[in-house]
């Protein structure tokens, strides 16, 4: 596997530096030393031709020269010269490739045709896995193997670090030796030119050392292959993000450092939350929050109860919490209780608890105790500042024992210098998080919250909504394509309307006039009032020219507004082709609200949908949130949620609620929509009115993509994410006759899902698991049911009894990123086994598997599992029985 074939970089056995020279100042010379001292336990071979020996080691003249074929070569050439080497590795045989030399793209032009012609070259060696270049190297200090020109050498950790800036990457290494904070990894990413964030994911998410992966991200590259391999770890390990570039001053630096082009941060933090990522703003915070979330104890809600025995600090704290949108657990009167029993009179009374300056170390321990029962609070920072009776140390030993029989989260701020400092050290080694400021602490929680919500909302069980459609969407796709969309870049707001329209998103209906009389014609045949707009292909925002006029009542005021409108166009857009006006019923727009909505191709992120607050305000306000299609009910209510005027939506100050259910629909059908149409670079639909009753599209603009335009099939490249593959629904019959559902499973499965598990024997359920499964929990059923259609398949069986729908089986495949092998599972409903069910779900997820291009298919069960013994003999799987009662089962697809 391409993953698997990191171990040359990260455990090689034997390691070329190629270009490395005497200079102990030098990228080799430096390297080499590192190599050394760390202690690498494997055979170094330099490569120079120019020289006998390098710090005592022989040199050989070249690549070919070499004794043994290497596992990884690093290169420290000159950049020029690099595509020539890396052809003589991959003539050597050698797989793992680090290039340390600069002076590729980020150089400029020339770098760039460099790099090109470096991908040329490495193209021809598929087995090759080559990380840089413009790399500052790797450190495993588990593997005592520090190949990088850092003068840092890490200790052990947990931690796997991918810094896509080497000078920061030093820098860190620098802070992180002097805070003894440890690494499983270090990674400087480079340029990316084949090796990914995305790879590296992949590859320590799988290893077991590694319990949280830290990123510095100034431009993600394969956005797509990203946020596949973050969504599949996001639960299992935390991801924290630095991501730079966030403004367009910091984006231009970003630029001019790696010569790709920084991303909108809007978007970017939109696909961060989409794969359920921590995101930090500075340095300080990712590993506050890293030593944070490395404690597993994940506050079940938001409130924080603050205990402190000072009360200027425990305002800090306070207003920290505040401004960054937490929250102080309200304690119960049961608590207060308590506490008045246990604490001076003149305690604060309230949350923050002061304890007050002369609070005995059993004071501030009881308090701690009696605060944790209050099913209020999910989380609690203690602050203890240096006063006359502090005891730091013995409250700290306290604290580490109190903190051992909770699951709930205890943070510490120790405030204060040489005093504290022993005490501060102490309860991080005993896994107590410390903090220097309770600010610190308060960002460090405050971003935990945020990723808790992130991972909830996420994995939320999505509503079925009932989408379908009056016509048939690939008749709809070859009409649009070769009909509408070869008319104009930009198409008239008629056919814009008419393609949203066909999806189900209700419009007005404008229609031409070319003449003043025309337009009265058609006023009188709508009905006063009615809205004048001009249509020109030319002219993208008609309230930018003058080119819309509301409210018009009358037949004389038709007239002079249709004048008006010409005139306003021929001032401020004198060349702009002018097609005539439209003439559409005026909305009635009381007790409504004005959204706008849309999607837009990113370069990077390929289509991003959003939803904000609309009318002639939308960018004024910037009241918007964006996410990916394709949404479901969940992620839509998401969005609609997070407006700052989802009060209006709601209903305010007497005003009626709008129809958010309708609303949330639209939503989905436009992500239909967008998945269906590559061809469409931009469509906008604002204002979309959104009344107690109805949602109507009052004006929409869709910009074509001409590059787009002539593909007859769609590859879904212009999404991050692979939509729901209808294309595999298929109706198939039982050994009974009984029609039967063969379909991918989607998220809205779950109660299905657990159902059908709960019509499973223990048996079944052992022999699917291999374990006595316990699958009746959310968080269970959200690993089973929210899958990424790239990388795994669940074909699932279902069929309608007495008008229920009813899933009866399941078959499951789980390829590694690729595509070397999947593995296999089923599971049948007791009362539907021995039907050919089995055969038609195997079967199915056998050819799936074949189109996606996986190599081999592999399972695993018991000699006692004879039914599904027998199934895979019929369909030729190859079977090794062993000596522990297992069976393992494969089948090779691809030769």
């Amino acid at each position: 596997m391409a993953v698997r074939k990191l171990d040359y970089i990260f455990r090689p056995g034997r390691i070329a530096l190629i270009g490395v020279n005497h200079n102990p100042k030098s990228i080799g010379g430096i390297t080499l030393r590192n190599l050394i001292e760390a202690g690498y336990p494997g055979v170094i071979y330099p490569v120079n031709p120019r020289r006998e020996a390098v710090l005592g080691i022989p040199c050989y003249p070249c690549v070919k020269d070499l004794p043994k074929t290497p596992d990884l070569a690093v290169i420290m050439s000159p950049a020029k010269e690099v595509p020539d080497i890396i052809d003589q590795c991959g003539k050597k045989g050698i797989h793992g490739i680090i290039i340390m030399s600069a002076g590729f793209k980020e150089a400029g032009e020339e770098g760039k045709k460099l790099e090109e012609e470096l991908k040329k070259r490495a193209s021809r060696y598929p087995e090759m896995r080559i990380l840089g270049p413009n790399s500052m190297g790797v450190i495993v200090p588990g593997f005592n193997l520090n190949i990088s020109f850092s003068r840092s050498m890490p200790q052990k950790g947990r931690m796997a670090f991918i810094s896509q800036s080497g000078a920061l990457g030093a820098a860190l290494l620098d802070w992180a030796s002097e805070n003894h904070v440890g690494f499983s990894f270090f990674v400087s990413i480079g340029n990316a030119m084949d090796v990914t964030f995305g790879d590296l994911i992949d590859y320590f998410g799988q290893d077991i050392n590694t319990y949280s992966i830290i990123l510095y991200v100034e431009t993600l590259g394969n956005a797509r292959r990203f946020l596949s391999a973050a969504r599949a770890f996001a639960r299992k390990k935390p991801i924290i993000v630095y991501k730079s570039g966030r403004f367009p001053e910091s984006a231009q630096a970003a630029t001019s450092h790696t010569g790709a082009m920084a991303t909108k941060d809007t978007v970017c933090d939109a696909l961060l939350r989409r794969a359920g990522l921590a995101r930090v703003y500075n340095m300080e915070s990712i590993f506050d929050f890293s030593d944070l979330v490395g404690k597993k104890k994940i506050p079940k809600g938001s409130g924080l109860a603050i205990i402190t025995n000072a009360g200027g600090p425990g305002v800090m704290a306070t207003d920290a919490l505040i401004m960054q949108g937490g929250r102080l657990a309200r304690l119960s009167e049961t608590t207060i209780e308590k506490l008045n029993k246990q604490l001076p009179p003149n305690w604060s009374h309230n949350n923050p608890v002061d304890v007050l300056g002369d609070a005995s170390p059993l004071r501030i321990a009881k308090t701690v105790e009696t605060v944790l029962e209050d099913e209020n609070v999910h989380a609690i920072l203690v602050i203890i500042t240096p006063q006359a009776l502090t005891d730091p140390d013995a409250t700290a030993r306290k604290l580490i024992e109190i903190a051992g029989k909770t699951t709930k989260l205890i943070m510490t701020s120790w405030m204060g210098g040489k005093i504290m400092r022993d005490s501060r050290n102490f309860l991080r080694a005993s896994q107590l998080p410390s903090y220097f400021t309770p600010e610190r602490a308060i960002q460090a929680y405050m971003t935990l919250i945020h990723y808790a919500n992130n991972l909830e909302m996420l994995f939320e069980t999505p509503k079925e909504v009932p989408v379908s459609f009056s016509y048939d969407r690939n008749a709809l796709r070859e009409k649009y394509a070769r009909e509408i969309f070869p008319k104009n870049r930009v198409l008239s707001e008629n056919d814009s309307k008419m393609l949203i329209a066909d999806y189900g998103i209700p419009a007005t209906h404008p229609q031409l006039a070319k003449t003043k009389e025309e337009a009265v014609a058609i006023a009188r045949e709508k009905g006063y009032p009615v809205v004048l707009k001009i249509q020109s292909p030319d002219v993208t925002h008609k309230s930018d020219v003058g080119g819309v006029l509301l409210n018009i009542t009358s037949d004389e005021m038709l007239k002079l507004g249709f004048k008006q409108l010409l005139e306003n166009v021929r001032k401020k857009q004198p060349h702009a082709r002018i097609d005539g006006v439209t003439v559409q019923k005026m909305a009635d727009i009381q007790n409504a609200v004005e959204l706008i909505v849309g999607f837009k191709k990113e370069k990077m992120f390929g289509t991003v949908m959003l939803v904000g607050s609309g009318g002639i305000t939308a960018e004024l306000l910037k009241d918007q949130r964006l996410d990916f299609p394709p949404l479901n009910e969940r992620l839509a209510r998401q969005m609609i949620e997070s407006l700052k005027i989802y009060p209006l939506l709601k209903g305010y100050r007497g005003s009626p609620p709008k129809n958010i259910d309708k609303l949330v629909e639209v939503l989905i059908r436009l992500s239909y929509l967008a998945a269906d149409y590559p061809e469409i670079e931009e469509l906008d639909i604002n204002p979309l009115l959104v009344t107690p009753q109805d949602v109507i599209a009052l004006d929409a603009r869709i910009i074509i993509d001409p590059e787009e335009q002539g593909k007859e099939t769609i590859d879904y490249r212009h999404l991050l994410m692979r939509p729901y593959p209808e294309r595999l629904i298929k109706k198939a019959r039982l050994r009974d006759g009984t029609e039967v559902t063969l379909r991918p499973i989607k998220p809205e499965d779950e109660p299905l899902w657990l159902e059908m598990l709960g019509n499973c024997s223990k048996d079944s359920i052992y022999h699917r698991f291999r374990y006595d499964f316990q699958y009746q929990s959310h968080e269970i059923a959200t690993e089973f049911c929210y899958i990424d259609y790239d990388r795994e398949m669940a074909i699932v069986a279902e069929v309608e009894e007495n008008g229920k729908r009813m899933m009866i089986g399941e078959g499951r495949l789980l390829a590694d990123p690729d595509l070397e092998m999947a593995e296999y599972a089923i599971i049948i409903a007791d009362q539907w086994q021995r039907k050919d069910l089995g055969f038609l779900l195997t079967e199915y997820c056998l050819k799936i598997a074949k189109v996606a291009g996986v190599k081999r298919v592999a399972a695993e069960t018991t000699t006692d599992n004879k039914g599904m013994l027998r199934l895979f003999k019929k369909l030729g799987f190859t079977l090794i029985y062993n000596e522990d009662s297992t069976v393992t089962i494969s089948k090779v697809l691809q030769p």
